[in-house]
């Protein structure tokens, strides 16, 4: 009983090309060997991947071990089809139909041809029988049916809760469905606010407004004068413009918080602000306001102008007026102190005779007297009862075992300290102490010593002590700037000492990243002979290890990286400094709160 095998295939042009062949006998081979009745050309199919017998009016199908066909749309190993009414059999992308076989001839027709996914499947009436499809709603109902769900999850849920949590001014600690709109989780700063979206999300469906920043950051304010800002900002492109016009349609105005402090962005910290948001200004701030007293600043590597540090450049009776000067024009600096750095650095002398005999070491250093604050970011002001008396002592007498001080900083009641010690019976002068002698710095005994002046003859004791402490040589005159009255011995002055708080007012420097580094090589202390040398390093010395923000430099420094858009504790105050700061007449500011005295 032969098998007549009709082999479909298409030709490129789409034409369809039928092949004929006439195998004789009760059984079909097929698969991939060219020695097989049926080749099909595929991988997925096996060598010899199915044998079909004719047995009386079925066909039994028979296939390799392991190997699995689709038989009538479904899987199977073995199985049979019935003559009179047909059957087919899927082999990888193959599909052979086996056609019913006509009553007045013995031959079984097989068609074959290569089929792919989009073409349409026979019908199998089988795989009815195991579908879903009678059961599911239509594809369009389906639809349907999920675009409510949708609306009703994300949308209608979300709003409630919003709505409700309003209404009763409650905070929660929980999940709440408005956060289904949240695009990822808040920063560090802000992850006590995670379960809490209204705080910044006023009004739902509208951006963040600077007021819900501002109910919390009460302390910042703006970074110039708007007017000042508008000019200052440089021409919209096409772009920027059309940027421009649809947060406008948008109900999105510009210049707002969150336009640098992107949130959202995951538990961490908020990344610093790129430097382009402060050199798209600043880059050629000067062409755009010409009466800046800004320099033109784009990367600290390429652009960037000399440090100008506030410095006490004068005084105006007891004020001293702090001026903004370049350290190009290598300032000087008055704050009534005489202090030459050098001696005191010296591994010689007697400053470093004074630390080895007191235990601090071979010489002195900037340690023994600039103490750091506790978080390391600055220095603490220098005072004179905490960092010099233990070598500069005002020791001047000892009463029942107990040593009595000078009042530092008070002229009229070192005076009068003095006055009522030697204008009651004076104590013989000590053996050995030359008329006017210095003391050395730091001994008890000594210090009682030093202010126990001769008497004289002509001169009354204790005019002799205050005039030789106000003199050189004396207690106050070695360290300050004192003004002799033309009377003798009352009315001396002590010029004022102050220093400012904060030299750099618009930039900000942490000493704990520079811990690795020695003072000298910012600082040039140890050549310094005058208090008047302004000990700052330049602009040059900086960019030895800082670049701009993409550098080959060791560390890249960007705007943000010294300077604070905003106030903040412990960083300069900018505009908020300016307004404590009335103007001296010859344009200098006049320092209340900036000077420390």
């Amino acid at each position: 009983m032969p098998f007549l095998i009709r082999t479909v295939s298409t030709s490129a042009e789409g034409r369809e090309i039928v092949r004929t062949a006439r195998i004789e006998g009760d059984r079909l081979t097929i698969g991939r060997s060219p020695e097989c009745d049926v080749r099909l050309t595929d991988l997925a199919v096996a060598l010899r991947h199915v044998v079909v017998r004719r047995d009386a009016s079925r066909l039994s199908v028979e296939v390799e071990s392991g190997l699995t066909v689709a038989l009538n749309g479904r899987s199977c190993a073995s199985g049979e089809i019935e003559t009179a009414s047909g059957g087919d059999i899927r082999i990888g992308a193959h599909l052979l139909r086996f056609m019913p076989a006509d009553p007045d001839s013995d031959e079984i027709a097989v068609t074959v041809e290569r089929i792919t996914e989009g073409e349409a499947k026979p019908d199998r009436s089988a795989d009815r029988l195991f579908s879903l499809a009678p059961v599911l709603p239509g594809k369009r109902l389906m639809a349907w049916l999920l675009a409510v769900a949708v609306l009703v999850l994300c949308v209608a849920w979300p709003v409630r809760t919003f709505y409700d949590r309003q209404q009763r001014a409650e905070r929660f600690a929980h999940f709440q469905a408005d956060e289904i709109w949240s695009s990822g989780h808040l920063s560090k700063a802000h992850a006590r606010l995670q379960h809490d979206c209204s705080a910044c999300h006023v009004q739902p469906f509208e951006s963040v407004r600077d007021a819900a920043c501002l109910a919390c950051h009460t302390q910042i304010h703006g970074h110039a004068d708007p007017y000042r800002l508008a000019r200052a900002k440089p021409e919209l492109g096409a772009w920027g413009a059309f940027q421009l016009r649809i947060k406008q349609a948008l109900n999105v105005p510009p210049g707002r918080c969150i336009d640098c402090h992107t949130e959202h962005q995951g538990p961490q910290e908020m990344a610093p602000t790129p430097q382009r948001f402060c050199a798209d200004c600043h880059g050629d701030l000067s062409g755009r306001l010409p009466d800046t007293g800004i320099g033109d600043a784009s990367d600290f590597g390429r652009v960037h102008p000399e440090f100008q540090p506030a410095l006490i450049t004068g005084w105006q009776g007891e004020r001293p007026v702090v001026q903004r000067l370049s350290l190009a024009r290598r300032p000087r600096e008055d704050s009534g102190l005489k202090f030459p750095h050098a001696l005191h650095l010296s591994p010689v002398g007697g400053p470093a005779q004074m630390g080895r005999r007191l235990g601090l070491g071979a010489a002195l250093d900037c340690a023994n007297c600039h103490q750091a604050e506790p978080k390391g970011t600055s220095f603490r002001p220098v005072e004179m009862e905490r960092d010099c008396s233990m070598c500069h002592s005002l020791a001047f007498r000892r009463v029942g075992g107990e040593v009595q001080m000078l009042r530092h900083g008070n002229v009229g009641l070192v005076m009068a300290q003095l006055r009522g010690f030697y204008g009651s019976r004076r104590p013989p002068l000590p053996p050995g102490l030359a008329p006017l002698a210095r003391r050395v710095p730091g001994s008890a005994p000594q210090a009682e010593a030093r202010v126990q002046f001769e008497r004289g003859a002509d001169q009354p004791g204790p005019d002799a002590a205050v005039r030789a402490v106000f003199s050189p040589g004396g207690a106050c005159y070695d360290c300050h700037k004192v003004e002799t009255p033309a009377d003798g011995a009352s009315g001396y002055r002590v010029h004022p000492v102050a220093f400012p708080l904060r030299y750099v007012r618009h930039g900000w420097f942490d000493h704990r990243a520079h811990s690795g580094q020695e003072c000298s090589d910012c600082h040039a202390a140890r050549t310094s002979q005058s208090a008047a040398d302004l000990l700052l390093p330049g602009i040059a010395t900086c960019r030895t290890c800082h670049g701009g923000e993409r550098t080959p430099k060791p560390v890249a420094s960007s705007c943000a990286m010294c300077h604070d858009y905003h106030a903040r504790a412990g960083a300069p105050p900018m505009i908020v400094r300016r307004r404590l700061l009335p103007q001296a007449p010859d344009g200098g500011a006049v320092a209340g709160t900036e000077a420390r005295r």
